[in-house]
């Protein structure tokens, strides 16, 4: 009811502001044709003393244009609460064509006034094209807020204004990774490129879970970085998924290899699923620091709660006695 209630009431306000503006319409050719209404015996005193006073006060009647300003004014303000009707076939190029007559007639019309013809044609000419343009201007406006309003229920969600043309070229080089694409834009859905040409500035892919992160983008990745001969160390957190695909893609594309390269895994999960691997080799020390780092990285996951406590001369020491033994059997008879 209250909905009902505000919408009866901006049809009011609607309507007003079209009286209005059909007022000025009236004021404009009662003042500028006065001669013929005095002639007519249609003027009426009241009115002429009122009139008066605008002009006298605000000049209101010193130019023509003036009241048709205003009179556009209230008209335009009039059309913003017209409701629009769906079945209605409306263009844009059928409110162009009224706008422009309705400019003409309605603005353009002030020479009719000085033709050196009968009064009486003189005013008729004048008043028949105020109406015709007014009308047509009435028209276009109605038809513009219908058409907006139209398009606006039509796109509810506002998915027109917020697509954009995206990138429909394939754009290659030996180091890109080009993803295939779909996009949304000037109502249809066309066909597109992802590029990712500047692979080694780092990529990062986020989605929620199942969002298809790893079958749209990441499986691209591995497939295409293989074809292309490059190395790889992949971290597989859904094992065996990932795995298989580059083993098996691998299969079919290692004639693209200069050096036939080889498949390894490191399953910490499942030794029986792993290769085996030595990760304090003395081969792969060049320095103490690496020692160190290896010892670092040992004790701290053995012990967790350390992680908090850095530092801490219970915590660094038997960090500094496993990488002093690491060091010591990596110089020890050469290793």
């Amino acid at each position: 009811m209250q909905n009902e209630d505000d919408l009866r009431g901006l049809a009011k306000v609607m309507d007003f502001m079209r009286a209005i503006s059909i007022l000025f319409v009236v004021i404009n050719i009662y003042w500028f044709c006065y001669q013929s209404f005095r002639e007519w015996g249609i003027n009426i005193g009241v009115v002429d003393k009122i009139l008066l006073n605008f002009q006298r006060t605000a000049g209101l009647f010193s130019n023509i244009l003036y009241t048709k300003l205003f009179s556009v004014v209230f008209l335009a303000l009039s059309c913003l609460g017209t409701k629009g009707v769906k079945e209605e076939k409306i263009t844009w190029n059928k409110i162009y064509v009224f706008l422009t007559i309705g400019f003409i007639l309605f603005f353009l019309n002030w020479w009719l006034l000085a033709l050196p013809l009968p009064l009486v044609t003189n005013t008729g000419l004048y008043i028949f094209t105020m109406t015709a343009g007014y009308l047509s201007l009435l028209a276009a406006g109605v038809w513009i807020s219908r058409l907006l309003k139209n398009n606006l229920m039509d796109d509810v969600f506002n998915l027109e204004n917020e697509s954009f043309a995206q990138e429909t070229r394939l754009i290659e080089n030996e180091y890109s990774v080009n993803l295939r694409s779909r996009f949304y834009y000037k109502k249809k859905w066309n066909d597109g490129w992802i590029n990712v040409v500047a692979i080694f500035r780092a990529c990062i892919v986020v989605g929620n879970p199942g969002s298809g992160k790893s079958f749209c983008v990441v499986n691209q990745f591995i497939k295409q970085q293989i074809e292309k001969g490059f190395a790889m160390y992949l971290y597989d957190y859904k094992f065996p998924d990932l795995s298989e695909i580059a083993y098996n893609h691998l299969l079919n594309h290692s004639d693209g290899y200069k050096v036939k390269p080889k498949f390894y895994i490191i399953n910490f999960d499942d030794p029986r699923k792993s290769h085996r691997c030595n990760p304090i080799n003395p081969a792969f020390m060049t320095d103490i620091s690496d020692a160190y780092e290896a010892s670092y990285t040992i004790m701290l996951n053995l012990n967790r709660s350390w992680i908090t406590k850095q530092g801490d001369f219970f915590v660094e020491s038997p960090i500094i006695l496993l990488a002093s033994i690491i060091w010591f059997l990596k110089i020890y008879q050469g290793g």
